[in-house]
């Protein structure tokens, strides 16, 4: 398991957030048709109350005579009914833009994010926890889509809403507007302080996310070594330190932020009480432009200014975790890639040429970081055809050789060359193509049987595939099964080790690949086991090149070539009995695994 974890990009909040305003460009037709709705709803909302004021001076000028003409009030009441309704459908399809843009937003986040994932080279998931990576993908995706959604959406309705209102406030009576305005620099104050001090800890809980995201996965991949060594206490200990990390974070901020709502709502309450002084102080004076409707539009008026502030509160919780889950997405998308192959074409396996199989290691230099070599100066010469073991005690460098054969890792130094052709100068499509690999590590998806034959390949026939089957030794076993190859395996777990190794070494067969890799093939498997699938593998290296790392060396004593290692170096090389008459490090290895036989 890696023990890295995402940091967050070192651009910022304010640079993701740029970058998220520049990701939104395609869209921008949707968004203006939605801030359109919103002007419309906002003309509808701020227009309603001046015929409230008519509706209110009308019942209040007839009351005292008891003369209201009701045919009147029902039109002043259908009006507002219309502009209330019409009103709450632009709203509708304000929202209903604006979600369907979010959504098509985190889908092409979400396949950018997947189509990095297969260009990232491998080291760095030697750096990152893959729960980490798995929480980008899906919990920082969703928070973006969420705060965008919601916070474009509230921001444009406020804003016009806020430009809106004052507009009818001055319109019907600027002094009484001044009055409201008096509220606007304590709510801008407001929001100000609680949203810097709420951002950096809504930053820091999405990295407390993808942390306990990387225990999860540590949890329920590892049960069994868990159980195995009663760690669950320790397990579950390590994760509810991080799960406490997690609720204080969400807490604190969320205790901040939610300080803004109330406030906002307190702070119009002045509001209120001073339009209601203010409207009859103006009344009392006689002025001509306040009324007892006047004063009532301007209490919805406050209320409809004070909803967008309050609104603009609201959406700086989502505001401020956008920044925070951005910064971890679009640092992942800006991680170095891959170097760019676009100029290469095949080489060896272009033109239906037959691959001979001669493979040469050039002087190879290689370290996972600058500062640990790994492998510092290594030479060797395969011929086509030739089985070759390579064999040295952990940490010698025998997975990090066949790492640099696929080209899964660049070297830093040397060459390697397969028929003369250097694997630099092909697609590493085209290197992948020419080996076919057993790790000793299976893997199995969720589908058929012959699906995880098959896998990548096709144009397999049945005939074939049974060929296939018994010469892996697995084809008595997928006959019992229900539905044979098409058995459907919904969790491996009902699939034993020994089996699972058989269907990876079927799946290298039916590739048919020219040169082989056999990383510890045999390790998940019983004596029996193994003796079919020694037989079978080799029919299946017979004519081919192939590289076999094994730690049971009494499965290589009939390689053509032993390669041993030491500390990235080959200390020894030559056939079985060769190496057991030098009495050399190879004798030792050997030895020791079969001392008391």
């Amino acid at each position: 398991m890696m023990h890295g974890k995402m940091a967050v990009g070192s651009a910022g909040g304010k640079g993701s957030i740029k970058k998220l305003i520049k990701a939104l460009k395609p869209y921008s037709f949707q968004i203006a048709l939605s801030f359109l709705f919103i002007a419309v709803s906002t003309v509808l909302s701020v227009y309603a109350p001046q015929w409230l004021s008519k509706l209110t001076d009308e019942i209040m000028d007839n009351a005292a005579t008891q003369s209201i003409d009701m045919k009147k009030i029902m039109n002043f009441a259908i009006v507002l009914i219309v502009f209330y309704s019409s009103n709450a459908l632009c709203n509708y399809f304000a929202y209903f833009i604006m979600t369907t843009v979010t959504q098509k937003y985190a889908r092409r986040l979400r396949s950018g994010i997947s189509r990095k994932i297969n260009k990232v080279p491998l080291g760095y998931f030697d750096k990152h926890q893959y729960g980490d990576t798995l929480s980008v993908v899906t919990n920082d995706v969703d928070t973006i889509s969420q705060s965008v959604d919601q916070a474009i959406t509230m921001m444009l309705s406020s804003l016009c809403m806020l430009v809106g209102v004052l507009v009818a406030m001055f319109v019907t009576s600027w002094k009484m507007a001044l009055t409201v305005l008096l509220i606007v620099p304590l709510m801008l104050i407001l929001i100000m302080i609680i949203a810097k001090i709420a951002m950096p800890q809504f930053r820091k809980n999405q990295e407390c996310l993808g942390e306990m995201n990387g225990k999860v996965e540590e949890n329920y991949t590892g049960q069994i070594v868990i159980r195995a060594f009663n760690a669950s206490d320790k397990m579950t200990a390590d994760f509810e330190k991080s799960n406490s990390r997690m609720k204080r974070g969400v807490f604190k901020a969320q205790s901040i932020a939610g300080v803004m709502q109330p406030a906002m709502s307190f702070i119009s309450y002045f509001a209120y009480a001073a339009v209601c002084v203010v409207g009859g102080l103006l009344m009392n004076s006689g002025d001509p432009a306040v009324s007892f409707g006047t004063i009532t539009a301007f209490l919805v008026y406050v209320n409809l200014f004070q909803s967008p502030m309050s609104q603009l509160a609201q959406s700086m919780n989502s505001i401020q975790m956008a920044p925070a889950a951005s910064s971890r997405v679009y640092d992942f998308l800006e991680q170095e890639e891959l170097s760019d192959e676009t100029g290469k074409s095949y080489k060896l396996l272009d033109g239906g040429n037959r691959i001979r199989g001669d493979v040469e290691f050039k002087n190879v230099r290689f370290g996972y970081s600058p500062d640990k070599v790994i492998i510092p100066d290594f030479s060797a010469s395969v011929k086509a055809g030739m089985k070759v073991a390579i064999v040295g005690p952990t940490g010698a460098g025998k997975t990090t050789l066949v790492n640099l054969l696929m080209r899964f890792y660049e070297l830093d130094g040397g060459d390697i060359t397969i028929d003369g052709v250097s694997i630099k100068d092909m697609p590493r499509a085209e290197v992948h193509d020419i080996f076919g690999m057993v790790l000793q590590d299976t893997w199995m998806f969720e589908g058929t049987i012959r699906e995880n034959i098959l896998f990548s390949k096709t144009g397999v026939s049945d005939e074939k595939l049974e060929e296939i089957m018994k010469e892996a030794g697995i084809a008595h076993y997928v006959h019992t099964l229900p539905g044979g190859l098409d058995y459907f395996m919904e969790n491996e777990s009902n699939v034993s080790g020994g089996q699972k190794q058989l269907i990876t070494i079927a799946r290298a067969m039916a590739e048919n690949s020219p040169l082989l890799i056999l990383d510890e093939a045999t390790s998940n498997v019983d004596t029996r086991t193994e003796e079919v699938i020694q037989t079978a593998m080799d029919r299946l290296t017979e004519g081919r090149t192939s590289f076999v790392i094994a730690h049971r060396l009494s499965t290589i004593k009939n390689a053509d070539l032993i390669l041993v290692m030491r500390d990235g170096n080959i200390v020894e090389q030559g056939k079985h009995e060769q190496l057991i008459a030098m009495n050399g490090f190879y004798a030792g290895l050997y030895n020791s695994q079969f001392a008391n036989e």
